[in-house]
């Protein structure tokens, strides 16, 4: 059959205008409903994470059109007697024939959507980035088999609509049941990417052998081979296809919920300077704020060391957002600051970096608990919060640190009112105070909290 004829009997051709228009409608419904646009090019932009977002909504939609479709046409070969027919071509050739257009619209249900975000967020598609892309073309390649398969044995009238149907809540459901496997095996990835990270090889080859190896038994039956080898695969492909799949189940069974195996610290950095040297996400949204950040930074530790306050100077300050989901800790010689989120275009701006500068730059010579309510008095609270307000109102970062103390002082203190009003008066009587005399003022500070807070660990 020509190309022609081909296109004009295939129902992938004359059910497009239904299956494009779902596939726009919901990439702007889904995709814009929680992050308007100007939001989602505003960053972080990170290909890997993109691609996999966009596809999260169609992986489902492109397998049960794949397979309805299929059904479909291995239910008209039925029909039309073509498997009894004089073997001037072999099965194989025949179903790849038919399944081709079928496998171009579930390619076209993928790839549409992972085209139009890298456009609207102008990035470029690496090949890390279109591996999600690839795992789920070569899904639709398998249910395009296992599709024509139950057309053959099926009614497709019937069949069709119901195969589609059921596929769609196939994979859509196991992502909401347990065991945790199912979610990992279903061709959908259960694990949703950060900045910086990517899917490892696992994490995608295994649901793609789970449900490929179905395929291979169903194509096992259209193999062009001698009737003794045809026998032979025939027997062995359907054992070969469960040990598969007990051996993907079983790798998936040690994944948890959302948590499939993937690596970080891929996405590039753009750094400035010297003592420190500052580094951002090259494509995190306040890149082009590199150098002002920079300068905030060194201007911050500047006017906390010629206060008084004992700073160490870090080597680096790097954006957090490089770490992925696995955030690191700072270290005297290296720290790690949400710089792109607070430098973008919808942060704080550069009071979130100072602000992020003083949490990360004044330190106690005492240990204090992480939460007010991991602690048995809150006397210490007073004096720790005016000594850190007193360096916020050096370096400019006091709104910030208020609004961050008020409100974790509202879901602990019955008097969060006379607790801030206290630390203001404390923090702001100190700045009145000569400069030779504030910073021996802030180490007082300092001395009463860590005594309180040691007192109330005895």
């Amino acid at each position: 059959m020509n190309l022609r004829a081909r296109l004009r009997t295939t129902p992938a051709l004359w059910t497009a205008p239904l299956w494009v228009g779902i596939v726009i409608f919901y990439f702007f419904h889904a995709l814009h409903l929680e992050d308007p646009y100007e939001e989602v090019v505003a960053g972080p932009l990170w290909a890997p994470q993109q691609v996999a977002q966009s596809l999260f909504y169609f992986y489902a939609f492109a397998y049960a059109i794949t397979c309805g479709l299929a059904v479909w046409e291995g239910g008209r070969l039925k029909r039309d007697g073509v498997w009894t027919l004089a073997p001037g071509r072999s099965r194989s050739r025949v179903a790849a024939d038919t399944l081709t257009p079928v496998v171009c619209a579930g390619w076209l249900v993928l790839c549409l959507p992972v085209a139009m975000r890298l456009i609207e967020t102008r990035l470029f598609p690496t090949p890390q980035a279109l591996a999600p892309l690839l795992l789920g073309m070569g899904l639709v390649i398998a249910w395009a088999v296992i599709g024509c398969a139950i057309g053959h044995l099926t009614p497709r009238l019937i069949s069709a609509p119901l195969s589609a149907v059921f596929v769609y809540y196939l994979i859509t459901k196991t992502g909401q049941v347990d065991p945790v496997w199912l979610r990992h095996v279903s061709g959908a990835p259960d694990t949703s990417l950060d900045f910086g990270e990517q899917y490892r090889v696992l994490t995608l080859l295994v649901p793609f052998l789970f449900t490929a190896s179905v395929a291979m038994a169903v194509a096992a039956w259209w193999l062009p081979a001698p009737r003794a080898a045809q026998r032979g695969a025939r027997a062995a492909s359907p054992v070969a296809a469960v040990v598969v799949m007990v051996l993907c189940a079983h790798a998936a069974s040690g994944w948890g919920y959302g948590n499939g195996p993937i690596s970080a610290g891929h996405a590039s950095a753009r750094c400035a300077g010297t003592a420190p040297r500052v580094c951002i996400a090259a494509t995190g949204g306040a890149q082009d704020q590199l150098d002002e950040v920079h300068s905030e930074i060194v201007r911050s530790l500047t006017a906390l060391r010629q206060a008084g306050v004992k700073v160490i100077v870090p080597t680096t300050v790097s954006d957090s957002l490089l770490t992925g989901r696995h955030k690191k800790r700072s270290t005297q010689n290296e720290w790690w600051l949400p710089l792109s989120h607070q430098a973008g275009k919808y942060g704080p701006g550069m009071t979130g970096v100072r602000h992020g500068v003083l949490l990360t730059a004044v330190q106690f010579p005492c240990a204090f608990p992480q939460s007010f309510q991991t602690s048995r008095s809150a006397g210490w609270v007073v004096n720790h919060d005016a000594a850190m307000l007193w360096a916020a109102l050096v370096i400019d970062a006091d709104e910030p640190y208020l609004a961050w103390r008020r409100g974790e002082y509202g879901g602990t203190f019955q008097n969060a009112g006379q607790v801030l009003a206290k630390v203001q008066q404390r923090a702001h009587d100190a700045r009145k105070l000569p400069s030779y005399q504030q910073s021996a003022w802030f180490h007082t500070e300092q001395q009463k909290a860590c005594r309180l807070v040691q007192e109330t660990a005895r």
